[in-house]
């Protein structure tokens, strides 16, 4: 497993990811409720994160999710689909570095995480 520094709205939280896993579904098992009105499956953007630091350890964006990512708002070479982007691989030094937009106003529900 690695570890995942979330930021969001000037509060830096920290979870864990494990190889094969999605940032979502990491995410929502440890109690960080990240947005995702589609439940998951690519089919709304509600779940845009950036990747700051690891994104080469992450799958790499599938059409579907480039065709969702046009739909977000502030969109970067570092923006992903929290449902879409699986760890593949360790990074090194261990640590991946996530922020959600703060535009996103339902990004993480108030009392969620750790």
């Amino acid at each position: 497993m690695t570890k995942a520094r979330l930021q969001v709205r000037g509060d830096d939280r920290t979870f864990t990811v494990a190889v094969g896993e999605t940032i979502l579904h990491a995410a929502m098992a440890q109690g960080l409720e990240l947005d995702h009105a589609c439940g998951g499956v690519c089919a709304c953007s509600t779940c845009h994160v950036k990747i700051h630091r690891g994104g080469e350890c992450f799958s790499a964006a599938s059409e579907d999710e480039l065709d969702q990512l046009d739909e977000a708002r502030d969109v970067g070479l570092d923006s992903r689909l929290g449902c879409q982007a699986k760890l593949l691989r360790l990074p090194e030094g261990g640590e991946v570095e996530i922020t959600i937009p703060t535009w996103n106003v339902n990004a993480i529900r108030e009392g969620g995480g750790h």
